[in-house]
């Protein structure tokens, strides 16, 4: 095995249209999610599984040596291509080595085509082996695709509705394993055998840790036979809809090259890793764009949406990418509220959100600035639907909207109603709601009385508001005892109660925000405080240790992981707040933006390397020491690190 990188961290190649291919360094596949021709039917939700992985054989000297593996049930790995992997690198996209038992080196390569549902894989030969190298030594290459036609969320078993039947023409073969699902068309310079069979019992272990079902079957229709020799070996995996006329009766070895070739101009145009990173977020949603909030199961997300494209777009100098989203989002004000979910199959979006609106506003609020900061002026059409968006977002929130949403008579802005979570801390369990938090949440009105600002220097209206609501502010949630802010104040709309859990969201307060409502000695203690309780290499926990519902590690089934989700959970998009805060505590100084960056970023570095390659993952654990969980691709963790190391600490 390569030494490098654990042999169960995962690689993504994303499409830019919600599709991707992923899976190990080790090529086992450990969850359902793992694939090599994952396509959005409805960008960029409607994700099926088409083409879920494959079995590849090397043959020389009469000698078959696997390339792959696969786990089954109940436990148990077969072939044994992990023993011969020699050497693995994710950039610029993912490449395997094996040595086989003569000294012949093999390489793979997987390479998503950006902007279209197509996956490259390649094979050649490295290296011969000294008895290899003789001309009469031919190396033959036989690979096996395991199909399946589903829902990605899904499991796929053995039925006989399955249509095995495949249409070859010329390096073309085509599948349609059900009349619903999209065609696959498979094109190679190899040779196609038609031999039709189930592969049973596939194991997915990150499932089995997480308590769900974990075993399917896959359709193998037939086999792939290469040469491998003087030429590559190629497979182009594609949806029939999706190539091009124009290519289809190109040679597939020239097709290849210049796939490749184009998408590594593409990335190397990114200046690092973690923008490269970035653009897997970025992606088409109708006509416009959207940001898809993680891989390999979330969709796009309003909250998550506004939050990652500070960092994603913004730092980055993505303009023309943030004013797309943006727009696009602007016409889809109800109430005053934005949707925050998508649902998969095209129901109604869901608004059960109370933050997702005002990080929106928040968000404007930075692209304007950024776009100034260019020297460039937001066109008047433009700005009017931007203005529009924000005084229907403050009017909606002002008068009182969906779940108990309105501004007090105190100026600050009372959310919720028993059974609906509506806050980030969103977990819920049937009809349990985890982290309620009914009533005036801490980094809620840190982000009301921020859109109130912003709002202020479009209408006058909203300064009184502001004004209000920040001296109710300052009054009403400072924690003496605890150095800190309380986390809900008039608990459950009774007034004069107060949440005293000692949670992350009070850091919006002092960082992460245009407007910090805490300066001098009370926003140096809150910092202080944070650092010290919550603060963990990959994150802040959720809750502190010294809390009685703290739940150190997130593992188990649904309910125990829902019920440690933001329970002491360690986040790492909450670094953005933290740092941000720390820094501005010490006086925003060039020393203290070094030292910063230093303690709180090299760890996020170092990351990169451990789980989703190149990106960060969505939780860690709250205990040391502190595994990550959760999404391996998180958009917001990404963005955060990005505003972090181009805005922020530049």
């Amino acid at each position: 095995m390569s030494s490098r990188y654990p042999d169960d961290a995962e690689w993504l190649e994303a499409d830019g249209l919600g599709g991707f291919a992923s899976g190990t360094v080790s090529g086992i596949r450990t969850r359902r999610y793992h694939a090599l021709l994952l396509t959005a039917t409805a960008p960029p939700t409607g994700r099926m599984c088409l083409v879920n992985g494959f079995d590849a054989t090397v043959t020389m000297h009469g000698r078959s040596e696997a390339l792959s593996a696969q786990r089954y049930a109940p436990d148990v790995v077969h072939p044994d291509g992990p023993s011969r992997l020699v050497e693995f690198t994710p950039d610029p996209w993912p490449q395997w080595q094996w040595r086989l038992a003569d000294g012949t080196v093999i390489e793979q390569a997987v390479v998503a085509r950006h902007g279209a549902p197509i996956v490259l894989v390649v094979w050649r030969v490295v290296e011969r082996g000294p008895a290899s190298a003789q001309p009469s030594a031919p190396i033959t290459l036989a690979v096996r695709p395991f199909l399946s036609g589903r829902d990605y969320h899904a499991l796929h078993h053995e039925n006989p509705a399955f249509d095995f039947t495949a249409a070859v023409d010329g390096e073309r073969v085509r599948w349609q394993p059900y009349h619903d699902v999209p065609a696959i068309v498979a094109t190679s310079n190899g040779r196609y055998e038609h031999a039709p069979d189930w592969y049973r019992s596939f194991l997915y272990t990150a499932e089995q840790a997480r308590g769900l079902d974990a075993v399917e079957d896959l359709a193998a229709p037939g086999v792939f036979h290469f040469a491998l020799g003087a030429d590559e070996a190629v497979l182009l995996l594609a949806v029939d809809s999706a190539e091009p006329a124009a290519e289809r009766d190109r040679r597939i070895l020239a097709r290849s090259r210049e796939l490749r070739a184009a998408e590594r101009r593409r990335r190397a145009a990114f200046p690092s890793r973690l923008e490269r990173a970035a653009d897997a977020y970025l992606v088409a949603r109708g006509d416009g764009r959207t940001i898809v909030a993680g891989y390999p199961w979330f969709t796009d997300w309003g909250r998550d949406t506004f939050i990652a494209l500070r960092g994603l777009c913004l730092a980055t100098g993505r303009l023309a990418d943030a004013r797309a989203i943006l727009l696009a989002w602007a016409d889809m004000v109800s109430q005053g509220m934005l949707p925050n979910r998508f649902p998969d199959r095209g129901d109604a979006p869901e608004f059960n959100a109370v933050d997702a609106a005002l990080w929106y506003v928040v968000a404007v609020h930075d692209y304007v600035a950024a776009r100034a900061a260019e020297g460039e002026l937001v066109p008047d059409d433009e700005q009017r639907r931007l203005r529009a968006a924000i005084e229907a977002i403050l009017t909606g929130f002002a008068d009182g909207t969906r779940f108990g949403i309105r501004c007090d008579a105190d100026g600050l802005l009372a959310a919720g109603e028993p059974g609906v979570q509506l806050t980030w801390m969103d977990a819920k369990v049937g009809d349990w709601v985890v982290t309620p938090r009914i009533g005036k949440p801490v980094e809620v009105q840190a982000l009301w009385l921020n859109a109130l600002a912003i709002g202020g220097r479009l209408s006058e209206r909203w300064q009184e508001h502001f004004t209000r609501g920040r001296a109710s502010f300052a009054a009403r949630f400072w924690n003496e005892q605890a150095d800190g802010l309380f986390d809900v104040v008039d608990c459950d709309h009774r007034p004069g109660t107060v949440d005293a859990s000692f949670r992350p969201n009070q850091i919006f307060a002092v960082g992460g925000l245009p407007i910090a409502l805490l300066e001098g000695e009370r926003a140096r203690r809150l910092v202080d405080a944070v650092g010290a309780r919550l603060w963990t290499p990959f994150g802040l926990r959720s809750l502190a240790p010294d809390d009685p519902s703290y739940v150190g590690r997130y593992e188990g089934d649904v309910r125990a992981r829902d019920g440690a989700y933001h329970q002491g959970t360690a986040w790492p998009w909450l670094l953005g707040a933290f740092v941000e805060a720390w820094v501005r505590v010490r006086g925003g100084t060039t020393e203290a933006k070094r030292s910063a960056r230093e303690r709180f970023l090299v760890p996020l570095w170092r990351h990169l390397d451990e789980a989703g390659l190149g990106h960060i993952a969505e939780i860690a654990d709250g205990d040391a020491p502190h595994t990550t969980r959760g999404c391996p691709f998180q958009a917001w963790s990404v963005g955060e690190a990005l505003r972090l190391d181009r805005i922020v600490l530049a």
